[in-house]
């Protein structure tokens, strides 16, 4: 509604007279609005939807499509081609374990992350957008929870599906099935496992500041860098030690973290140098590692996001 004040002319030379005045009331259209109020679980989800569009890049320009959609395409092209060469020589088994294949690929996980974590959230950060969020019927909770199980769901997405394209090429090759399945279940496990510690690691680092390039050059050196790092210390140790630090060692990058859990629990064939494998009650130290980085992730994205969201 909106008031609109007229008066009256006054005759020449003689003063405004407020008795002259006129109000007339003008209906500009406004009114509250009376439909299905949708909540913070609709609220929730549409956010989640959205950033899991955006880790491909769907909805935005063509030019937001093109990394993310050419590391998918990096990381089937390997596992279509050791399909085809099984199925063409008849092999008894597949070139390459179920859980192998996500540490191999490493490097394109860590890129993918380093370029899809900063584009989730930075940008948030950097137009001051995440306080329009919280003055929705949504909260910090919700706002992290969409984001971290947005990313953990393309990260599932761009592992999962290599496994899925060998497996089909395996009962192709008609090898057998219950040894593919359960190296199928065995892969689906790490890779699940390793989307969510990168997934939390890289929100992390992103969410520290709204500057995209400083994010993704420090997801880089987290995941990608370190994995190099403790590789090389671990063939050191391995030289000079007899191999006895090298598992130790592996729990200081998060693909060996990885790496160690599927070796001690999920039939894995370890990757570290000397072929070192942890022991039972290692493997049991790699776990609660794990889970504990993934905890401390989320507790570290609420804290901060408690601060952004003033």
């Amino acid at each position: 509604m909106a008031v609109e004040q007229h008066r009256a002319p006054a005759p020449a030379g003689a003063q405004p007279a407020h008795a002259g005045e006129q109000t007339r009331i003008h209906n500009i259209g406004y009114r509250s609005y009376d439909g299905p109020r949708l909540g913070r679980a609709y609220a929730r989800r549409s956010l989640y939807s959205q950033s899991l569009r955006g880790a491909y890049g769907l909805g935005r320009s063509a030019k937001s499509k093109v990394l993310p959609m050419l590391l998918f395409a990096v990381m089937c092209v390997p596992a279509a081609i050791m399909v085809a060469v099984a199925v063409a020589t008849k092999a008894k088994d597949l070139p390459i374990a179920y859980t192998d294949y996500a540490v191999i690929m490493q490097a394109v996980i860590g890129l993918y992350v380093a370029s899809q974590a900063p584009q989730s959230v930075s940008r948030d950060l950097r137009f001051k957008t995440v306080p329009l969020y919280f003055s929705r019927p949504i909260e910090t909770a919700d706002y992290v929870r969409a984001k971290f199980a947005a990313l953990t769901s393309a990260l599932f997405i761009l592992t999962a599906v290599p496994l899925l394209v060998l497996y089909i090429g395996a009962l192709l090759a008609k090898l057998d099935f219950t040894d593919q399945t359960k190296g199928l279940a065995q892969g689906l496990v790490s890779v699940a496992l390793l989307s969510l510690l990168f997934a939390g690691i890289g929100l992390v680092i992103s969410a520290v500041t709204p500057r995209r390039g400083f994010g993704i050059a420090a997801v880089i050196a987290v995941l990608t860098i370190s994995y190099g790092a403790v590789s090389a210390v671990q063939a050191i140790a391995d030289v000079q030690s007899g191999g006895e630090m090298v598992p130790w060692l592996g729990l200081f990058s998060p693909i060996t973290l990885i790496d160690g859990v599927q070796t001690a629990f999920l039939g894995a064939t370890s990757a570290f140098p000397g072929g070192h494998e942890p022991s039972s009650g290692q493997g049991v130290v790699y776990v609660f590692v794990v889970l504990g980085l993934i905890a401390g992730s989320y507790g570290l994205l609420m804290r901060r996001y408690r601060k952004a969201g003033l």
